[in-house]
C-alpha cells in the first residue's frame, strides 16, 4: 500500500508550519521497523505558540457562539475525510501497525461516519432551560440555566486507536464550542497532522480554532500543555500512571481534567454458557490488535469444574490465531507499536512463569516474524487473582484464565482490580448474567456478546479507570460548563 498525502507539519494559527529550528523525528513501520517518513518534533515554544493562538480564537471569534458555523467547518471536515479514506488508510495502517481489518472499523472508517451523530448532539443539545420563577429573600426570580463551552481544551491522544481518539476528542470540543490544541502520540503522529491539513485546506475552520502538535518526547510539549493558565481543560486517553501525574499539574490552576486510563477488565463465564460457542469469542478480544487497548478483557474468568475443558478450548483458538502483516486482510493480529513495548510485554510474561502461572501456548516473539514487534498470542493458565499478570494492565496480546467457585468468588475476583473500565459476563440465563453484570464495578460491560461501543454510548471507568466520559451526550458534556442567570420576575 502507498503512502501518498502525508502531512508532516504542525498545525499553528491556521498554518502548515515545520517545528522550530526545523526539527524532525523518524514514524517507524511497527511491522517492519522501518523508516517510512517523518514528523515535525514540536518545541515549548510551538506549545506555547499553539495556546496562544488557540487562547485568542476563543477570546476574538465568534467560534464559540456561531453554532451554524461551527456545524458547517465540522461537515467540511467530515467531507474531506469521507473523500480521502484512501488515502488516510495506508498512513494509519504504517504507523500503527493496525491491521487493514481494523480500519473499516473503528481504527478509521467509523470514526468518521460517527461525526455525524457527534454534529447532531450538538444541534440537539439543550443548550438554554428555564427553571420555575425562585422567591429568596423576598425577591422573586426567574433563572436560566446556560452551558457554555469550556473555553481552551488540550487534547492529548494515545497511539493505540490514534486517529479514532483524535476525532473522539477534537470533534465534540470544537462543536461545543470550544478551540483545540490536539498534542498526538509520538509514535502515531500522522493520525493527527492528517486532521490538521484538512483543517487548513479544506474548511473554513477559522485560524487558530484547532492546532495540531507532534512531538518525539511527550513530556517536552505536554507539561507545558497542563500546566499552562491559559489552557481551560485537559482530555486525556492514556496511561494511568500519566493521568495521575496529568491531574496533579492541573490541580495547580484548577483546571477541569477529563481522563480515560487502563483496564484489567475480566470476562465471567458463568457455569451455564456454552464453551464452545463463548470461548473463541474472547480469544479474539485479547488477540485484536495485538491486545492494545485498555478496554480489553485481559482476564478470563472460568468455572473450576469445567475449567480443564475450557483451557484446552481457549488453546486451540490461540494456536490458530492468524497474525503477522497487518496488510493482509486474514491477519487478526498485527505487531506492538514499538521496540519498548515488546519488551515490556515479553517481561510480563517472564514474570508471570515466574510467579507459578502455566503458560499454555505462546509466550515469545514469533520464529517466522523476522522482523517487525511481534509477540505470540500468549496463554497463561491458574493464575492467581493476586498475581502481576492479574492486577496490572500489560497492553499485549497475554490472556489469563483464573478457575472460580460460584458467582459470589466470580464477582469478587473481578472487582480485585484497581481498575474499573470493562468487563464481559456470559450465561444461558439473560437475567443472571445481567445481575452480575450489574455487581461489576465497571463503567462499560458486555453481556452475553452484546457490543457497547458507539459514538452514543459513554465510555470511560470506575476507580483508577479514569474519570468523566468520552462519547455520547455524557461525553459532550465534559466540553461544556454550566452557567445560572437570574432576574427580575
Amino acid at each position: 500500500m502507498s503512502l501518498n498525502g502525508v502531512e508532516e507539519r504542525l498545525l499553528i494559527d491556521g498554518e502548515l508550519v515545520e517545528a522550530g529550528g526545523g526539527r524532525v523525528y523518524d514514524n517507524v513501520n511497527p511491522a517492519t521497523e522501518e523508516v517510512i517518513g517523518q514528523a515535525a518534533d514540536a518545541t515549548a515554544d510551538d506549545a506555547d505558540r499553539a495556546i496562544a493562538a488557540a487562547r485568542r480564537a476563543f477570546d476574538e471569534t465568534n467560534w464559540s457562539t456561531d453554532l451554524a458555523f461551527r456545524r458547517k467547518c465540522v461537515e467540511q471536515l467530515q467531507a474531506a475525510l469521507q473523500e480521502t479514506r484512501e488515502v488516510l488508510r495506508p498512513q494509519i495502517i504504517g504507523e500503527v501497525g493496525a491491521p487493514i481489518g481494523l480500519t473499516y472499523a473503528v481504527q478509521q472508517d467509523t470514526c468518521i461516519d460517527d461525526i455525524t451523530w457527534e454534529i447532531g448532539a450538538a444541534v440537539d443539545y439543550e443548550w438554554e432551560r428555564e427553571l420555575p420563577i425562585s422567591d429568596f429573600f423576598g425577591m422573586k426570580s426567574h433563572r436560566r440555566v446556560v452551558h457554555e463551552p469550556v473555553g481552551v481544551v488540550a487534547a492529548i491522544t494515545p497511539w493505540n486507536f490514534p486517529f479514532m481518539l483524535n476525532l473522539a476528542k477534537v470533534v465534540p470540543a470544537l462543536m461545543a464550542g470550544n478551540t483545540v490544541v490536539l498534542k498526538a502520540a509520538p509514535d502515531t503522529p500522522w493520525s493527527a497532522t492528517y486532521i490538521g491539513k484538512l483543517i487548513a485546506e479544506r474548511t473554513d475552520v477559522p485560524a487558530g480554532v484547532l492546532n495540531v502538535l507532534t512531538a518525539s518526547h511527550p513530556a517536552e510539549v505536554g507539561d507545558v500543555l497542563t500546566g499552562d493558565h491559559r489552557v481551560d481543560m485537559v482530555s486525556f486517553t492514556g496511561s494511568t500512571a500519566v493521568g495521575k501525574h496529568i491531574a496533579r499539574r492541573g490541580a495547580d490552576n484548577v483546571k477541569k481534567v477529563f481522563l480515560e486510563l487502563g483496564g484489567k477488565s475480566a470476562f465471567i463465564v458463568l457455569d451455564d454458557a456454552d464453551l464452545a460457542s463463548t470461548l473463541p469469542g474472547a480469544v479474539m478480544g485479547v488477540c485484536t490488535h495485538s491486545g492494545q487497548g485498555c478496554a480489553i478483557n485481559t482476564r478470563l474468568l472460568v468455572p473450576r469444574r469445567s475449567y480443564d475443558e475450557a483451557v484446552e478450548i481457549l488453546a486451540e483458538a490461540f494456536r490458530n490465531t492468524k497474525y503477522g502483516d497487518p496488510t493482509q486482510m486474514e491477519n487478526l493480529m498485527g505487531p506492538l507499536i514499538n521496540a519498548r513495548q515488546r519488551e515490556r510485554v515479553l517481561g510480563y510474561i517472564e514474570t508471570a512463569k515466574s510467579e507459578g502461572a502455566r503458560l499454555v501456548v505462546g509466550g515469545g516473539r514469533p520464529a517466522h516474524l523476522h522482523k517487525g514487534y511481534f509477540v505470540e498470542p500468549t496463554l497463561f493458565a491458574d493464575v492467581d487473582p493476586d498475581s502481576t499478570i492479574a492486577q496490572e494492565e500489560i497492553f499485549g496480546p497475554v490472556l489469563a484464565v483464573i478457575p472460580y467457585d460460584d458467582d459470589d468468588d466470580a464477582v469478587r475476583i473481578a472487582n480485585n482490580s484497581k481498575y474499573g473500565l470493562s468487563g464481559a459476563v456470559s450465561s444461558a440465563d439473560l437475567d443472571r448474567a445481567m445481575a452480575i453484570a450489574r455487581r461489576i464495578r465497571t463503567g462499560t460491560i458486555s453481556v452475553n456478546g452484546g457490543m457497547w461501543f458507539g459514538a452514543d454510548s459513554p465510555f470511560g471507568g470506575y476507580k483508577e479507570s479514569g474519570t468523566g466520559r468520552e462519547h455520547g451526550v455524557e461525553g459532550f458534556r465534559e466540553y461544556l460548563e454550566t452557567k445560572t442567570i437570574a432576574y427580575p420576575a
